[in-house]
């Protein structure tokens, strides 16, 4: 159980919330585990089997709290709100600001900042880590050339530009991406990005927790009331969540990149988990996919020290905390989005 800002983040399984006067009851086995006042929450989200008693439903809906049911693995399964206040107002303000290009590229550029900030650190920690296995010199010009970029995309007020340096900065990323993986190196390497379909196993397992994150972030975005399908720097196509593509710019490398490397630098995936197709496709086995999702799941269970926030949070939490602070801005509360700065 995790108070974060103005929520409340019930991450146990197999736990029932109840009312007890104007405080929820966190209740296991018939035990309490946990009392929180309902006075300053706007949210509640509870992870797992979690049941909740009609008497809290309809006090969280009184006092316009929402509360939130997802699966264990983070799945949005529904939103039980009150009377209709904020969110119609969150949304619209959405709406107008991505119709404005030169709006949405303010929003979008610190998408991209954190994104480049984020892989330009993970390159730093890998130099201080492992020294004599990577090539420095290498890896500081690619940093070098990252920070630069940072520069340059903190005074962009135009999309196009916009996607130009985050192209720059990829192709750069990418060319010592696979100096990362230090362990296996005879069965997985990349040499580029390959998606439909992926044509080794990294990009394999790249795609897969992509599709983990991006599922993570619309279940995000969704329960605090942003429209999952509406961005800023990925513009409205039908069926494609734009804005939870968007605020995964900025957790690609430090979030699902960083796990995939680990699952192969401590050996957990191996050159069996895979299958090869008839057109060249790499995909991972059933069996394979478990443990990837085992292994996804206890990741996200891991703390870390938001920097924004200045709390310990799981990575599990971590696409809420940047929805909500999202929400904020939109508001008007923020002056800017905050993205992720990891280090």
């Amino acid at each position: 159980m995790k108070r974060l800002l103005n929520s409340l983040f019930v991450t146990s399984p197999d736990v029932y919330l109840s009312l007890d006067g104007e405080n929820i009851v966190v209740k296991k086995d018939k035990e309490r585990i946990g009392r929180v006042p309902l006075h300053n929450l706007e949210s509640v989200y509870t992870f797992g089997y979690s049941g909740a008693s009609p008497a809290l439903m309809g006090a969280c809906a009184e006092r316009n709290i929402s509360l939130v049911f997802l699966t264990r693995n983070g799945k949005f399964l529904a939103r039980i709100i009150g009377e209709s206040r904020g969110n119609v107002v969150l949304r619209k303000t959405q709406y107008r600001l991505s119709d404005d290009k030169n709006l949405s590229a303010k929003i979008a550029r610190n998408f991209i900042v954190g994104k480049i900030y984020n892989n330009k650190w993970i390159l730093e920690r890998a130099t201080r880590d492992y020294p004599l296995r990577v090539d420095i010199d290498k890896f500081k010009e690619t940093s070098q050339h990252l920070s630069d970029l940072i520069t340059e995309v903190r005074n962009v007020n135009n999309l196009e530009l916009l996607r130009g340096y985050e192209g720059q900065a990829a192709v750069s990323y990418n060319e010592v991406f696979d100096q990362l993986i230090l362990q296996q190196k005879d069965e997985f390497r990349f040499k580029r990005r390959s998606r439909r379909p992926p044509l080794d196993k990294v990009n394999a397992m790249l795609s897969f927790a992509y599709t983990l994150l991006s599922n993570d972030i619309i279940s995000a975005a969704e329960s605090i009331g942003l429209d999952a399908y509406v961005g800023f720097l990925h513009r409205d196509r039908p069926g494609r969540a734009s804005l939870a593509l968007d605020m995964m710019e900025e957790l690609r490398g430090v979030y699902a990149e960083r796990f995939v490397i680990s699952l192969i630098n401590k050996k957990v995936m191996k050159k069996g988990d895979f299958s090869v197709k008839e057109n060249g496709a790499i995909l991972m086995k059933d069996e394979a996919r478990k443990k990837f999702l085992k292994h996804w799941q206890d990741r996200k269970q891991e703390k870390i020290n938001h920097p924004y926030l200045g709390e310990k949070i799981p990575w599990g939490v971590v696409p809420y905390a940047q929805s909500m602070l999202l929400a904020r801005y939109l508001r008007g509360d923020l002056d800017e989005y905050p993205p992720l700065l990891w280090k």
